[in-house]
């Protein structure tokens, strides 16, 4: 067939490259991948499964926290900061089925000690719109994460504190905080601001809150969309702490789409104390620094200017940054 038509072989052989350059370039500008996921997965009622040391799968109440621990996969630890990633799935029928066993959906669990490390709000002048990569490069950071939501201008929703400043107001009675007092980093309910003595340095206002002391309030199972989408599957982001100060961040990543339930429960049996949802979703950006780069998470476009709404560039004003103490404070606290 082709010595007759070798005009064909070479019509297939450009649109293969072509197919592969299209793919190449949608995962590189909309996340398509796991994206895809999202689009199998996000009608589905059935819940978010967790892949176990030796193969299982349980359902995140199900889990002990030494299941939870086991699971973890490491993909960077440092002094003071460590990565890992679960395996997840969610059953919805057969294409979501193959498409999470090509793709193979990912959450993401990040802890950091405040002892090694500073937390603080990071933006540009006047809230100009930017990405996690581009706070991560500009500021030194050593971790980065979407941090408030943001109106349809692109301001920033909540109150903002930086160097001891509020620079934006507050959003009604949104009820998640994150905040540093005395160097010390917070994250939880906003009844901690009154139950924390002192002035707030760095800061910002974010919702929901899901936990305090250990407990899930009731209304993330009772009453999950009554506030906030919470029963929607979709990109989420969590930072907790634990008794002991430590910082913990559940984090979708490819495919890793969870509810607020889920999510928090998830939290829970890491033996996070307090926490409270960031933005998630579309929006949801975060960089990690390690050994071999920066490495860095976009749920959605972040580089092309589209207006159309389904396609549009997801760019934030606020996000929560971590930077390395320097060597010299770490002297001065021991």
């Amino acid at each position: 067939m082709f010595r007759k038509r070798p005009w064909l072989k070479w019509s297939l052989l450009a649109a293969l490259i072509g197919a592969v350059l299209a793919c190449a370039a949608g995962e590189h500008f909309f996340n398509l991948n796991s994206n895809l996921v999202l689009l199998t997965v996000r009608d589905s009622t059935n819940t978010l499964r967790i892949r176990l040391k030796r193969g299982a799968w349980k359902m995140p109440t199900d889990l002990t926290p030494a299941d939870l621990a086991a699971a973890q996969a490491e993909r960077h630890e440092e002094n003071g900061l460590r990565w890992t990633t679960l395996r997840v799935n969610r059953e919805a029928g057969v294409r979501a089925k193959v498409v999470q066993a090509l793709f193979g959906p990912e959450v993401h669990i990040v802890t950091i000690s405040p002892e090694r490390f500073d937390f603080m709000t990071s933006f540009q002048p006047k809230f100009a719109l930017t990405t996690a990569e581009e706070r991560m490069d500009s500021e030194n950071l050593w971790f980065t994460v979407t941090a408030n939501f943001r109106d349809p201008k692109g301001r920033p929703m909540g109150w903002v504190y930086h160097d001891g400043v509020r620079v934006n107001a507050p959003f009604g009675e949104w009820s998640g905080c994150f905040f540093v007092k005395g160097g010390k980093p917070w994250a939880g309910p906003k009844s901690l601001l009154d139950e924390v003595p002192g002035a707030i340095d760095e800061g910002v206002q974010v919702y929901p809150a899901v936990m305090k002391n250990h407990t899930i309030f009731p209304y993330i199972e009772m009453k999950p969309d009554e506030f906030f989408d919470g029963s929607k599957i979709t990109y989420r982001s969590l930072m907790g702490m634990r008794r002991d100060g430590t910082i913990v961040f559940v984090l979708s990543g490819d495919g890793g789409l969870m509810n607020v339930a889920e999510i928090s429960e998830i939290a829970r049996k890491l033996d996070v104390q307090h926490a409270t949802l960031l933005d998630g979703g579309r929006a949801l950006q975060y960089s990690i620094r390690t050994a071999d780069g920066p490495w860095h998470f976009a749920a959605f476009n972040t580089r092309l200017p589209f207006t159309r709404e389904t396609l549009e560039q997801q760019r934030s004003p606020i996000y929560i940054g971590v930077r390395r103490k320097a060597p010299e404070v770490l002297t001065t606290q021991r």
